[in-house]
C-alpha cells in the first residue's frame, strides 16, 4: 500500500515538471520574436567588441609605427598610442551596449562630468599635456637642436609629455613647462643648415676706407669654411664718436658657426696689424688752461698762509 502510495506522488510531481516544462515553452513560444531579437542583438555586440579591440590593437601600433618613423620621443608616441587605443575601446563598447538596449546616454552624460571634474582638476597639467602634443605634432625644436626659449637657452635633451629638459653651454639642466614654451617665443639656432655670421670691426678715423675693406675681404675670401652663396659683405656701417664701424657679414655652415667666429675675428685682428691698420681703444684728453693753472696756484698760496698763521 506504501508502495502505491509513493508510486502516486511520484507520478504526480513527474507531471508538476511536464506543467514547468511546457510553460518554459509556451513563453518561448509567446516571446520567440523578442527573445530571438535579443540574441541577434547580443551578438552583434560582442562582434562590435570583438572588432574594436582589433582595431584599437591596429591603431595602437600604426600610431606606435608612425611616431617612431618621425623619431618622437618613446614616453610621448607609446602615451598617445595607449590613449588612442582606449579611446577605440571605449567607443566600441558605447556602441555594444546601446546594440544590447542600455541607454547610452545616461552614460556618456557620465563620461562628460567625469572628464570635465578631471579637466578643471587637473587645468595646469592638461595645458601643458596639450602643449606637449602640440611640441611634437609641429616640431617647432628637436632633440640635440640649440634654441632659445625666452629666459632659457641650451641643446633640447627631451621632450617629455608636460615638459621639456634643457642643457646649458656650461652644464645647466633647466626644466620647463610646456605650457610656458608654446605661450612664449622659440628661437631655433639649429633648424637651418647655414647661418651667418656678423662682425663689428672698429678702426681709427685717419684709417683708409678703401683699404680696410679690401683687406676683410682678403681675409673672407681666405676662409675656406665660408660659403660663398648666397653672399657676404663688407662695407662701413657707421660714424661712431671715436671710430669708424665697419661691418663684415658671411655665411656658413651651421655646425662650423663659432669655430669660423673665433678664427675670422683673430685674422681680422692680424691682417689689420700687418697693414698698421689701428684699431681705437676708449680713451679722455683733458686740457688744462692758464687760468685754471693760476687759480690753483692762488689756491696753493692761501692754502700755505692759512698753515702759517696757525703755527
Amino acid at each position: 500500500m506504501r508502495k502505491k502510495i509513493f508510486a502516486i506522488k511520484q507520478i504526480i510531481k513527474a507531471l508538476h515538471i511536464v506543467d514547468y516544462i511546457n510553460n518554459i515553452g509556451f513563453c518561448f513560444l509567446l516571446n520567440k520574436q523578442t527573445f530571438l531579437s535579443y540574441l541577434i542583438n547580443l551578438s552583434f555586440a560582442i562582434i562590435v567588441i570583438t572588432v574594436g579591440f582589433f582595431i584599437s590593437q591596429f591603431f595602437a601600433n600604426g600610431t606606435q609605427k608612425l611616431f617612431s618613423v618621425h623619431q618622437i620621443d618613446n614616453t610621448i608616441s607609446g602615451f598617445l598610442s595607449t590613449l588612442a587605443r582606449y579611446i577605440v575601446i571605449i567607443f566600441t563598447g558605447i556602441i555594444a551596449l546601446g546594440q544590447v538596449g542600455v541607454q547610452t546616454n545616461s552614460i556618456i552624460a557620465i563620461i562628460g562630468a567625469a572628464g570635465m571634474a578631471i579637466g578643471l582638476a587637473l587645468q595646469g597639467s592638461l595645458s601643458n599635456f596639450a602643449a606637449g602634443v602640440l611640441l611634437v605634432l609641429l616640431r617647432p625644436l628637436r632633440i640635440n637642436e640649440y634654441v632659445n626659449l625666452g629666459n632659457a637657452a641650451g641643446t633640447v635633451l627631451n621632450i617629455h609629455i608636460f615638459y621639456t629638459t634643457l642643457k646649458t653651454l656650461d652644464g645647466k639642466i633647466i626644466v620647463i613647462p610646456n605650457g610656458r614654451i608654446v605661450a612664449g617665443n622659440i628661437i631655433n639656432y639649429s633648424r637651418e643648415p647655414i647661418r651667418r655670421n656678423q662682425f663689428v670691426i672698429n678702426v681709427a678715423y685717419d684709417s683708409d676706407v678703401d683699404l680696410v675693406i679690401s683687406v676683410l675681404q682678403a681675409v673672407l675670401d681666405k676662409e675656406e669654411r665660408v660659403l660663398k652663396h648666397p653672399g657676404n659683405f663688407v662695407g662701413l656701417n657707421e660714424f661712431s664718436p671715436s671710430s669708424l664701424k665697419f661691418v663684415v657679414k658671411c655665411w656658413c655652415h651651421t655646425k662650423e658657426l663659432n669655430a669660423v667666429y673665433s678664427d675670422l675675428m683673430l685674422k681680422f685682428k692680424k691682417a689689420l696689424d700687418q697693414h698698421n691698420i689701428t684699431i681705437p681703444y676708449s680713451k679722455m684728453d683733458i686740457y688744462l688752461y692758464k687760468k685754471i693753472h693760476k687759480i690753483l696756484k692762488i689756491n696753493k698760496k692761501k692754502i700755505q698762509k692759512e698753515r702759517k698763521n696757525n703755527i
